[in-house]
């Protein structure tokens, strides 16, 4: 057989004393996909940075080949023509990768003339090419953006455009869909698809090297399987052998891990908590015209919603991002006042009581946000975050009592009394969920609403999480709100789901029969997507 495209052998990455990685083999051929699957520290991301010398303050020992050539023993200069070049790298999260400060126009036409040699006016005549064959609408108009002006569909599109600049024999793809919807992440693994199928028409084959956690898109997009568990790979295969005949527990566990539905009965009488109609929220937008701004126009974020929520019940919400579901959230936490419409909350309409009414609601209408690490202040211990809203809410409380209901709580969500006086960046992304979860129930909420709760996490932690609000739910008798784009998590704690659609609801219904038998076409694209 020919000599694979990138080999590594018995490669071991190091931390100081710390080992990451230990005694790595594997190998990708010329036009090869090849994912490379496993939780949050199992060596995935540091094996893939490594390839490219990506990683400062490390020791990578073993043999790291690039058709033939050890990249370890490369100089610096060396390694800088090769990354961009020869292989390319999609990151994760496209906002942190992509440079602020610079239109994504300059940061691409930046690679093609230093990789390509190509002038000014030719590199962005060519952007303007990558950005419409990736399939960003308007290229010409959206190469002078900056990241913040698009959406993370169109980011992750841009960057795609940006590592195919110079027609890479390696693609290294590290969780490109993770933050994604359904139907977005579908557009853009097929057309990595299309790309790679493109390059090989050509004669250029590239190798695809994913990275991820989503075995759903390992399913629909690799063609064989390696799987990290804690720094070593423990099995590797063609796919389909690895999902239907898994050898290794690990690998058995990982797949036994994918989210299943567990959904009590709601009891016939259960009362009504919030009852949201026709709820309509609208924000002012600047009319651009041909000689400047003409005025405000309104855009419409929420557009007549009804929804319900009974005590221990979860209702999910589900759509595309710049559907509506964080601006009808907010309305629901009494965060932003409608333009139109009602919510009423206990039998009584929200805008009816007072400030200080509203104030104390906030206590029983609690909040957990999409990222754990986002959500909580670097600077403050677990007990300072979660015992920030009992001095708020329950100043007669003393520091003890303070302090036994915290130590109370940490142990409902799985966490020792000893974390009390960690910080935030010294747990993991399951663990920080759990703080979260903590700091919201601690204050007896009647209503939690869940903003993406799992969508950061691994599959096997996210399973660890619904269980989690699952046993909450029944012991307080809690009612969710779960926003999500995943339908698998709706699927599996959802009473009922919500569809919505540029701020309208679609659909409506029990969760099952809604995914079962989609009667919108926006509702049946998203649940193909979602296969």
């Amino acid at each position: 057989m020919a000599e694979p495209l990138l080999s590594l052998t018995d490669v071991s990455i190091r931390f100081g004393a710390k080992p990451a990685v230990e005694g790595l083999s594997m190998e990708v051929r010329a036009g090869e996909r090849l994912a490379l699957v496993g939780e949050s520290g199992s060596g995935k991301t540091v094996t893939a940075l490594s390839i490219l010398r990506l990683i400062a303050n490390v020791s990578v020992t073993g043999s790291i080949r690039l058709e033939g050539q050890e990249l370890l023993s490369k100089s610096d200069t060396d390694i800088r023509r090769i990354r961009g070049g020869d292989v390319a790298m999609i990151f994760q999260e496209p906002m942190t990768a992509l440079n602020p400060l610079f239109t994504i126009g300059s940061q691409i036409v930046e690679t093609l003339t230093l990789h390509e040699g190509l002038a000014p006016n030719e590199a962005r005549a060519k952007a303007i090419q990558l950005l419409a064959r990736t399939g960003v609408r308007e290229p010409d108009r959206r190469i002078d953006s900056y990241p913040h002006q698009l959406s993370g569909g169109q980011r992750q599109r841009a960057m795609i455009a940006m590592a195919l600049a110079c027609r890479p024999k390696l693609l290294i793809a590290d969780e490109p869909t993770t933050a994604l919807d359904p139907t977005v992440r579908a557009r853009i693994v097929k057309l990595l698809l299309d790309l790679q199928a493109e390059e090989a028409a050509r004669g250029r084959p590239m190798a695809i090297l994913l990275i991820t956690h989503d075995l759903h898109l390992v399913r629909r997009f690799a063609q064989r399987v390696a799987v990290m568990e804690r720094g070593r790979k423990v099995e590797e295969g063609p796919t389909e052998a690895i999902f239907t005949d898994p050898q290794h527990p690990y690998t058995i566990r990982l797949l036994n891990s994918l989210p299943v539905r567990q959904v009590e009965k709601l009891p016939d009488d259960a009362p009504i908590l919030l009852d949201a109609k026709g709820l309509r929220v609208e924000y002012p937008k600047p009319v651009p015209g041909w000689r400047g701004w003409l005025g405000k126009g309104r855009f419409v974020a929420v557009a007549g919603a009804d929804l319900r929520l009974r005590a221990g019940e979860t209702i999910g919400v589900v759509g595309e991002s710049g559907s509506g579901k964080s601006t009808l959230a907010q309305a629901l936490l009494n965060l932003i006042r409608p333009q139109a419409g009602e919510i009423v909350f206990d039998g009584m309409p929200i805008a009816a009581r007072s400030k200080a009414e509203r104030r104390k609601l906030r206590a029983r209408l609690q909040v957990v946000f999409q990222d754990p690490f986002g959500s909580l202040s670097p600077k403050r211990t677990v007990e300072q975050t979660v015992g920030e809203g009992l001095e708020l809410h329950f100043p007669h409380l003393s520091a003890d009592e303070r302090r036994a209901r915290i130590v109370a709580v940490l142990n409902e969500v799985g966490l020792p009394e000893s974390a009390l006086h960690s910080f935030p960046h010294q747990f993991s992304g399951g663990q920080r969920q759990r703080i979260a979860i903590a700091r919201a129930i601690v204050l007896e909420p009647s209503v939690l609403i869940l903003d993406e709760p799992t969508s950061a996490l691994d599959v096997s932690i996210q399973n660890q999480v619904l269980d989690l609000l699952r046993r909450l739910q029944a012991k307080y008798n809690l009612a969710y709100v779960l926003i999500s784009h995943d339908l698998s998590v709706i699927n599996a704690l959802a009473h009922r789901v919500y569809v919505l659609k540029d701020g309208e609801i679609v659909e409506d219904g029990d969760t099952e029969q809604v995914i079962a038998s989609p009667r919108h076409p926006y509702t049946q694209s998203l649940i193909q997507a979602s296969l």
